[in-house]
């Protein structure tokens, strides 16, 4: 099994930069929601291919924990992916803000 953290930054600009920033180490980022565009005033959308991104880089048996900037959309994709038949997830409680103020190891 392997333990590793799907990482989705909770800020309405979902880029790679934001997570080039700072993130959990060894995260991997799989965005669940993503911005519309310009012209949408930073609305977002689910990721149409989130399940997929997942399996790329997980099996459905291994412990992953679920990650955002403040735990609301990781929650989400966390309760996504255990309707999908994954079965080691875990919600990261508090997000990555909760995981920085602990002094949990981070990477830039």
């Amino acid at each position: 099994m392997c333990s590793r953290l799907v990482f989705q930054p909770q800020s309405p600009f979902v880029t790679p930069d934001e997570f080039s920033e700072g993130h959990v180490v060894g995260a991997v980022n799989v965005p669940f929601m993503l911005r519309l565009g310009p012209g949408f005033a930073n609305r977002m959308t689910r990721n149409p291919k989130f399940l997929e991104q997942v399996l790329a880089n997980f099996s459905k048996d291994d412990e992953i924990i679920v990650g955002c900037q403040l735990g609301k959309r990781s929650f989400m994709a966390a309760s996504e992916l255990l309707s999908a038949g994954f079965t080691g997830i875990t919600d990261m409680a508090g997000g990555y803000a909760a995981w920085v103020q602990n002094g949990l190891p981070t990477t830039e």
